[in-house]
């Protein structure tokens, strides 16, 4: 967890108002979460941490390539990402939580927040439901597809099948 170390804010020094943070995010960053859809990347993120008397805003911008699998040929290729999302961030006496997705509760004793998991989970709902070589405007690799086409064994059609098994053979009989 030291790649995520740097992703804390410590809020209790600052001075009301707005205040900038600047993140690199790479491969180590996507090491720390385990099972992640995303391996690597070169992102960079800044967070605008507003403080108020009573709560905090958060601002997110994140943009840079991620890696991924293409669905169809397999080969790795660099998809460009750019978001914006925000974040409240309020304080309470008792341990809660929202139900409100936008919204963190933290205990009034906190003096940081770790901003790594929104991060994260902002960049993971970014990735493309359906991952082509097109998006990022590369042509998927022909001698892939063309091996996949071939252990497919898709090469006989159904009607060559059922002429090949003797059962159908047997049953045609039976008219």
């Amino acid at each position: 967890m030291k790649a995520l170390k740097q992703f804390s804010i410590p809020f209790t020094g600052l001075k009301l108002g707005k205040h900038q943070f600047e993140f690199e995010i790479d491969k180590s960053f996507f090491d720390a979460f385990e099972y992640s859809l995303v391996k690597d990347g070169a992102l960079k993120a800044t967070v605008e941490l507003d403080k108020q008397e009573t709560m905090l805003l958060l601002d997110f911008h994140v943009w840079g390539t991620i890696q991924l699998n293409c669905d169809k040929c397999l080969s790795e290729f660099a998809q460009s990402i750019e978001l914006k999302e925000r974040q409240i961030v309020k304080f309470t006496e008792d341990e809660g939580e929202s139900d409100d997705l936008d919204i963190i509760i933290l205990h009034k004793k906190e003096s940081a927040i770790d901003v790594s998991e929104s991060i994260y989970e902002f960049i993971t709902v970014a990735v493309p439901y359906i991952n082509s070589c097109a998006q990022a405007g590369q042509e998927c690799d022909q001698q892939m597809l063309a091996t996949l086409d071939k252990l497919s064994g898709e090469s006989t059609t159904p009607e060559e099948e059922q002429n090949d098994d003797p059962r159908w053979a047997a049953l045609k009989k039976l008219k």
